[in-house]
């Protein structure tokens, strides 16, 4: 999606708009996760037993997807500032692309090491203040009150409660990767990690007096197949969309220190709101910057 959103066409604006991501996976998806072990029990057991003993998925087809729509584009090209983490695998250490580098590497996902990006973006903006790039002047390393910050989840089933402390108990190694049609062990490791960086920025904007600058945007009530990453049935995939579509209009939510959970900002509106409000400052920002630059050179 970062790739679809930031990559230039021939008139150097975005090759795709935000309005074409859904109907992009809906369109592809099928492709994208393609399940040769056909449906019901059999193909079940038949997806299962392939993922133990190599990939799930090829991934020939989202590669050619890659290509055709984004041909020979590197990094460099962006319209904006970007940061793709991934993790070495041959090194065993993250590793963050903000630049094209012509190096080689051994790189799986990179959720392994920052499965909620939001801190690596974080990251990057402070190391240009820390550099003295233009384009944050006159921000200063600790001036959160400069940062706005929105972290788009890719959706929880905290509230399906899958699993209990009483099962967990007699699994062996086995049963910690496979139970259904989920594993334990991913599904506790990716949202124990997600939830830490949200958790810790939710601590620090709020300690900054600067809570009102850190969106996080998710949905921790999903359920069945739609907490699945790979289930691109036609059905799902339109249930899918409409979740979204529901989330825009859901009350702007925040961490309660107190729980750790996510609860709705008293008068906070909806979460359109707040992406318009955000929208808003960002715009009013540029052209600040725009009629600043305009003086200077006059």
């Amino acid at each position: 999606m970062t790739a679809m959103l930031t990559a230039p066409d021939a008139n150097n604006r975005p090759l795709f708009a935000a309005k074409d991501l859904a109907p992009f996976y809906v369109d592809n998806g099928p492709n994208i996760f393609s399940n040769k072990c056909g449906c019901g029990l059999l193909g079940s057991v038949g997806s299962t037993v392939r993922a133990l003993v190599g990939p799930k998925y090829d991934g020939k087809y989202l590669q050619q997807v890659i290509r055709d729509n984004l041909g020979h584009t590197r990094l460099h090209q962006t319209l904006t500032n970007i940061v793709i983490p991934t993790f070495d695998i041959r090194n065993m250490q993250p590793t963050i692309f903000s630049s094209y580098q012509s190096w080689d590497f051994n790189l799986i996902d990179g959720g392994v090491a920052a499965n909620n990006p939001t801190l690596v973006a974080i990251r990057e903006a402070m190391k240009q203040v820390l550099q003295n790039y233009p384009d944050f002047f006159p921000v200063q390393p600790l001036n959160y009150d400069r940062l706005l910050v929105i972290s788009l989840g890719t959706g929880a089933a905290k509230q399906e409660q899958k699993y209990t402390a009483e099962m967990a108990a007699k699994w062996g190694v086995f049963s910690w990767l496979i139970q259904g049609n989920s594993s334990p062990i991913i599904d506790v490791y990716n949202q124990s990690s997600k939830d830490m960086v949200d958790y810790f920025l939710s601590v620090v904007f709020q300690a900054l007096n600067s809570q009102d600058n850190y969106l996080r945007i998710q949905d921790e009530t999903l359920k069945g197949a739609a907490s699945s990453i790979d289930i691109t049935t036609k059905e799902n995939l339109d249930e899918l969309v409409k979740i979204g579509q529901d989330l825009l209009m859901s009350p702007a939510s925040r961490v309660n220190l107190q729980t750790g959970n996510s609860e709705p900002i008293p008068n906070g509106g909806t979460n359109q709101d707040a992406l318009i409000k955000f929208a808003k400052i960002l715009s009013d920002e540029q052209n600040l910057r725009r009629s600043t630059s305009q003086q200077q050179i006059e």
